[in-house]
């Protein structure tokens, strides 16, 4: 035993879910490790944020030749760490990564350039804001989207002038390996990008040493990492679990709503933090939905991909979440619900496979509605009008995603209105991830702080804002001493400017 769990703290052994096979080995850094790279960091940075944004850009642009270039490695890189389908590993991961790095190399200097402020009180001043790199920003990613989640968050830290180091998740750490190693092929500075692989006490590590923390997983984890970060006031960016919900009124285009719905349920195997985990449909169109979404399910095809286009859902990713999976089917089995078609794993498969699930007759008692399943499980219940509706998809300690679905579209936008969840969309799904112009977060317990847009960049830096005296007087009018008529100015100047008569129209 004592010699396991030495091996355990010196390296990590990656395997391919999908086939079980040991692919890789990895080091594991140790808390001293943990420092003496944040200490080079520091030294990197202290370099690398006097430099023109202008130059840093460049930086971005030369990555995303790499990238291209290299398109088929990185998702070998994904794919085998993973056992996501190839398609899946291009679009979601190397696609979306050449998206991000275009969109902050355009914008980075606009988003990060002073901004003047126009002050409607003193107007004897002159006030902007100028965005500051915070230092050394520490990335905890995921083991879902380890590409995306690692490199796509490390280029706006970056680009605003920090120094980065990524933790990536133990159980596919080669994507974050991978991350440094592109950014150091394209000449970015030495130590300003590194990655340490480990378990929990090198996130904990990273958390006490450096200047800002990224996280994105489990509600559970991103709150110790909030309480941690809180005993030094840095601050985090947390992308926690979800639970979200698919609205389907009455009027919707039903055809279109099923293909979204089967999409939504079970891309990348339902390990999506906005992936549809719980579905809620108006009792008139009930039967017409259900049926086709058993249709399409019934068409999709389980398995590994060498050339794109073979399969639709691959496997899992982690051993520990199937199991969460089999537990939440098995849990509304024993309490009602029934099973259309798949409910276990796929014994034609050798890895992590599990079928893709659509369950019915399903409600809020069981966990399934209520606990992020994060698995190829589709929950469809049934409900009487809109409002019960609303009533059930507020009904969470989620809130990262929604979509709801008809074709009357300011119907659509006031449900969105009252929906409590940060990211909505009105007849698609997922795709707001992909509006990278726009700020994409949680509310409730899905999380803290926003990606994307000026948003992702400037969260990444300290706003500092600077005031600056216009005309240089001797003396301010509120300086000391104070005297009576200043005071009598000021009083004369509040009913003017801020008394309209208000209360007394209220009152009556």
């Amino acid at each position: 035993m004592a010699q396991e769990v030495m091996a355990r703290q010196e390296l990590i052994e990656v395997t391919n879910p999908a086939t079980l096979e040991k692919v890789a080995q990895v080091p594991v850094a140790s808390t001293e490790e943990v420092k003496q790279a944040v200490a080079r960091a520091r030294h990197a940075f202290a370099q690398w944020k006097d430099r023109p944004v202008r130059e840093r850009v460049e930086y971005l642009y030369a990555a995303r030749d790499w990238l291209v270039d290299h398109k088929d490695e990185v998702i070998d890189t994904i794919c085998s760490e993973t056992g996501k389908p190839r398609t899946e590993a291009l679009l979601a991961e190397v696609f979306y990564c050449c998206d991000a790095l275009t969109f902050y190399a355009k914008n980075a200097e606009r988003f990060l350039r002073d901004d003047s402020r126009s002050l409607h009180l003193l107007k004897n001043k002159k006030v902007y804001v100028s965005y500051q790199p915070l230092g050394v920003v520490g990335i905890i990613s995921p083991w879902n989207y380890p590409f995306t989640l690692t490199f796509g968050e490390a280029v706006p830290a970056l680009v605003a002038g920090n120094a980065v180091i990524i933790k990536p998740s133990e159980i596919t750490p080669l994507s974050g390996v991978l991350t440094s190693r592109i950014f150091r092929e394209v000449g970015l500075p030495s130590d300003l990008i590194q990655t340490l692989c480990g378990y929990g006490e090198a996130g904990a590590a990273l958390v006490d040493e450096c200047d800002m923390i990224a996280f994105t997983g489990s509600v559970e984890t991103g709150k110790k990492v909030a309480a941690r970060a809180a005993q030094r006031l840095i601050p985090v960016l947390l992308e926690l679990g979800g639970k979200d919900p698919l609205i389907v009124l009455k009027d919707a285009d039903l055809e279109r709503a099923a293909n979204a719905c089967v999409w939504g349920a079970f891309s990348n195997s339902g390990q999506i933090c906005i992936s549809i985990e719980r579905v809620y449909v108006e009792e008139p169109v009930y039967d017409a939905f259900v049926s086709k979404v058993l249709e399409k399910t019934k068409q999709l095809r389980q398995g590994t991909e060498q050339t794109y286009g073979q399969v639709d859902i691959g496997s899992m990713t982690m051993p520990e979440q199937i199991e969460i999976v089999e537990h939440h089917v098995r849990d509304a089995v024993q309490k009602g619900a029934k099973v259309l078609w798949g409910g276990k794993r796929n014994s034609k498969l050798k890895g992590l496979f599990y079928e893709p699930t659509v369950l019915v007759d399903v409600d809020h008692s069981m966990e399934i509605m209520r606990e992020e399943t994060f698995g190829p499980v589709l929950p469809i219940m049934k409900v009487k009008n809109v409002e019960e509706a609303l009533r059930l998809a507020n009904d969470s300690i989620y809130g990262l995603a929604a979509s709801v679905w008809t074709k009357d579209k300011s119907l659509g936008a006031n449900f969105a209105r009252k929906l409590e969840a940060a990211n909505v969309c009105i007849n698609d799904c997922i795709a707001n991830y992909m509006a990278i112009e726009a700020p994409y977060g949680g509310m409730k317990e899905s999380g803290l702080g926003r990606r994307h847009g000026e948003w992702g960049i400037r969260q990444f830096c300290q706003p500092q804002t600077v005031l600056i005296d216009r005309f240089g007087l001797r003396r301010e009018p509120f300086w000391y001493p104070y005297n009576a008529k200043i005071a009598r100015w000021v009083e004369r100047s509040m009913k003017l400017l801020y008394r309209r008569g208000l209360r007394a129209k209220l009152r009556s």
